[in-house]
């Protein structure tokens, strides 16, 4: 049975909401079962905010993340505010410039943002977290998928830029030999 709970967190206007659209809608292209639900404070913009997904092989009788198996956050007060009840063992990936007291123990850091950077667009930093997440799930979602999910979502004119992000992450993920 493969069932995995993720927490994508970052501040408004960070496109997490965006990347686990497009997650779940990959994985129910590669013929999984997939729930999407999205959390942000009342300033959209800037204000904490998070996006969650539950993929599996079988039907999923509750659609909220109750212990996430991978958090991924951008955002020192997203972190703080959705990191308190990950699963044990479970995977954290940080924006590598956070500052970040608590639960950070086992986290893994990366240039996140700075890698955005060399798309010429910081806002793809959404697309670098979806490849590391394509790295991290490559024995059950095939990249394929979420590439053709990306082209399918983002705004039109972007594909090229957001599928630029999306490599550099999964290129970052597989250099730094994430596991």
């Amino acid at each position: 049975m493969f069932k995995r709970e993720i927490r994508l967190s970052g501040s408004g206007g960070q496109g997490i909401i965006l990347a686990a659209v497009i997650l779940a809608d990959a994985a129910v292209q590669a013929g999984f079962f997939a729930v999407q639900t999205q959390s942000y404070g009342p300033e959209a913009r800037g204000g904490a905010s998070k996006a969650e997904v539950i993929l599996s092989d079988q039907p999923i009788d509750y659609p909220k993340v109750s212990s996430p198996d991978i958090f991924l956050a951008l955002s020192a007060e997203a972190y703080a505010k959705y990191c308190h009840d990950l699963k044990h063992n479970g995977i954290i990936v940080l924006e590598e410039s956070l500052s970040t007291p608590d639960c950070s123990a086992g986290a893994t850091r990366f240039p996140v943002l700075a890698t955005a950077r060399k798309t010429g667009k910081e806002i793809t930093a959404n697309m670098v977290l979806l490849g590391i997440l394509s790295f991290l799930l490559k024995n059950f979602l095939p990249k394929v998928r979420l590439e053709e999910a990306i082209n399918e979502r983002v705004p039109a004119g972007t594909a090229e830029v957001n599928l630029l992000a999306f490599n550099y992450g999964y290129a970052l993920s597989h250099e730094l030999k994430m596991q």
